[in-house]
C-alpha cells in the first residue's frame, strides 16, 4: 500500500519504518527541513536501538520529504503522528493536529483513503479530524471524488524498545465506524499480526510468538484505550512508590514486597519498579488529559490524580533525602548520574533529572552530569540549567558531596567506583533506581541509599 506518515518523531518514525520492513511504500512528510535531510542521509534525528540499522535495510521503500503535495496526494493510508504536547491546563496542544488534518483535506486525491489517528488525542478528536479534512476537501471545489474515512491506531510504544514493540506488539487496535476502513488498517498491518514476515537479525523475534492480537472497535473506545492503558501503567509506578515509602519506614525492602506481588499472575511484575517516578512524553500527558477529560463531563478523576500526586512526591523526596544527609546544600557539589527519562533513549521530556537538577540548584548546589546519549540534547534543551556537563561517568565523582543515579544505564553497573569514590568529598551516593546492592559499597564505606530499603 502506499502510506504516508505525517510527523518523524519517536512514533511517526518508528511507524514509518516498521511499515517499510513490512513491504509498503512509505512517505514521512515532515516541516522540519533539517530533519527531513538527515533522514534522507540515512541518519536518524532520535537515539533508538536499531532504528538506525532497519533506517539502511528499508532504504528502497521509504522517503522523507517537506513537499505537502507529493506526500499525501496519492496516499492510500495517512497517518498523523504529530506531537500533542501538554498545555497548561492539561488539555492536549492539538495545533498541529489540526494543520495536518486541513493538509490532507487540502491535498488527497485518491478514490479511498483510511486517515489514521496515531498521535494520542482526546476522546472525539476522530470526529474532529473528520470534519476538518472534509471542510479544506470542500474548499478546494475539485472536480474529482475521493471518499475518506478517519481511523484511530494507538501506539503501544515504549521508548528504547519501540521498534519491537512495534514488530512484536502486543495488540494492533483500531477503531472505526467503518467496515471497509478497519479493513484497510487489517491488511496494512496482516504481516505483523500473522508474524510471516523474517525477522531482522538485530531484532529476533520472541520464542513462541505466531500472531498478535488484533482489535477492531468504535472510534471513541480506541481513543480511550490508550488513555486507559498509560494511566493503569502509571498507577502501577506510583503504587509501588507509595508502598517503597512505607518499605523504608517498617524496615522492608521494596525489591522483595515488588517481586512478591509481582509473582502474582493477576497482577505482574512488569512497572514494579521502584525509584523516583515516571517521566518521558506519555503518562504525564495522558494522565492530566484523562483528568481533564472527566472534568468536562462534571466527573473526577481521584485515583489518576493520586498516581500523579505521588509521582511529583518521588523527586521531591530525593531532595529531602540528600538535604537531611548534608544538612546544607548551598555549595554542595552533586553529581548526576543520566538524564534521560529511562536508558535506551536520549528523550528528556518530562526526564526526573531536569527537576531534581533544578532543585538542587534552586538551593545553591553546583550540580554536574552525564549521559552516555542524551547529552548533546540537554545541552541545547536545558539551556536554563546552570548544570556543568561531564565528559564521562568517572568525573561525576570528583569531588563530589553526593552522586545521585538517575537513569538506570546499563554502563552505569560498570563504574570502577573503587577509584571512583575515593575522590568524592563525602561517600554518600543515592540509588533513585534500585539499581546497586549495598554490600560491595559497605567494603568501599561508601553509604548507599536507595529508595524503598531501610537504611
Amino acid at each position: 500500500m502506499k502510506v504516508t506518515i505525517i510527523g518523524t518523531g519517536y512514533v511517526g518514525l518508528t511507524t514509518g519504518v516498521t511499515l517499510a520492513f513490512l513491504g509498503h511504500d512509505v512517505t514521512c512528510l515532515d516541516v522540519d527541513q533539517a530533519k527531513i535531510a538527515q533522514l534522507k542521509n540515512g541518519i536518524s534525528p532520535i537515539y533508538e536501538p536499531h532504528l538506525d540499522e532497519l533506517l539502511a535495510q528499508v532504504k528502497p521503500k521509504i522517503n522523507f520529504t517537506v513537499n505537502v503535495e507529493e506526500a499525501l496526494t496519492r496516499a492510500e493510508v495517512i497517518f498523523i503522528a504529530v506531537g500533542t504536547p501538554s498545555l497548561p491546563d492539561g488539555n492536549p496542544n492539538l495545533t498541529y493536529l489540526k494543520s495536518a488534518a486541513q493538509s490532507i483535506g487540502a491535498n488527497i486525491q485518491s478514490p479511498y483513503v483510511v486517515i489514521v489517528n496515531k498521535s494520542t488525542v482526546p476522546i472525539g478528536s476522530g470526529n474532529w479530524v473528520e470534519s476538518l479534512v472534509k471542510d479544506a476537501y470542500r474548499a478546494q471545489n475539485k472536480n474529482q471524488k475521493s471518499q475518506f474515512v478517519v481511523a484511530s491506531n494507538p501506539e503501544f510504544l515504549r521508548e528504547g524498545s519501540a521498534l519491537a514493540d512495534m514488530l512484536y506488539a502486543d495488540r494492533v487496535v483500531v477503531g472505526s465506524d467503518d467496515r471497509k476502513g478497519v479493513q484497510v488498517l487489517r491488511d496494512l498491518y496482516k504481516p505483523l499480526i500473522e508474524q510471516t514476515f523474517q525477522s531482522p537479525v538485530f531484532l529476533p523475534r520472541p520464542e513462541g510468538l505466531v500472531s498478535v492480537h488484533f482489535l477492531s472497535s468504535d472510534l471513541q473506545s480506541a481513543e480511550l484505550i490508550k488513555y486507559a492503558a498509560n494511566a493503569f501503567l502509571a498507577l502501577k509506578v506510583s503504587f509501588i512508590n507509595e508502598i517503597s515509602e512505607l518499605s523504608e519506614k517498617v524496615g522492608a525492602d521494596i525489591t522483595h514486597v515488588a517481586r512478591g506481588i509481582g509473582l502474582d499472575s493477576r497482577i505482574g511484575n512488569r512497572f514494579l519498579q521502584a525509584g523516583i517516578g515516571w517521566g518521558g512524553s506519555c503518562f504525564g500527558k495522558d494522565t492530566a488529559a484523562l483528568i481533564t477529560t472527566g472534568k468536562e463531563y462534571g466527573l473526577q478523576m481521584p485515583i489518576t490524580q493520586a498516581a500523579r500526586d505521588v509521582n511529583t512526591r518521588q523527586r521531591t523526596r530525593m531532595v529531602e533525602i540528600l538535604a537531611n544527609e548534608l544538612k546544607i546544600l548551598k555549595g554542595r557539589k552533586i553529581g548526576i548520574l543520566g538524564l534521560a527519562f529511562k536508558p535506551e533513549t536520549d528523550d528528556l521530556r518530562d526526564a526526573p533529572a531536569y527537576e531534581l537538577a533544578q532543585k538542587l540548584i534552586e538551593r545553591g548546589a553546583k550540580v554536574v552530569g552525564f549521559d552516555p546519549i542524551a547529552m548533546d540534547r540537554a545541552k541545547k534543551e536545558w539551556t536554563s540549567l546552570d548544570i556543568v556537563y561531564e565528559k564521562n561517568a568517572e568525573a561525576v565523582f570528583d569531588e563530589a558531596d553526593a552522586v545521585l543515579l538517575v537513569t538506570e544505564w546499563n554502563e552505569f553497573r560498570k563504574i570502577n567506583f573503587e577509584s571512583c569514590v575515593s575522590k568524592m568529598k563525602n561517600k554518600l551516593i543515592l540509588d533513585g533506581r534500585s539499581f546497586y546492592e549495598k554490600a560491595p559499597f559497605q567494603k568501599l564505606g561508601v553509604k548507599l541509599i536507595t529508595l524503598g530499603r531501610s537504611q
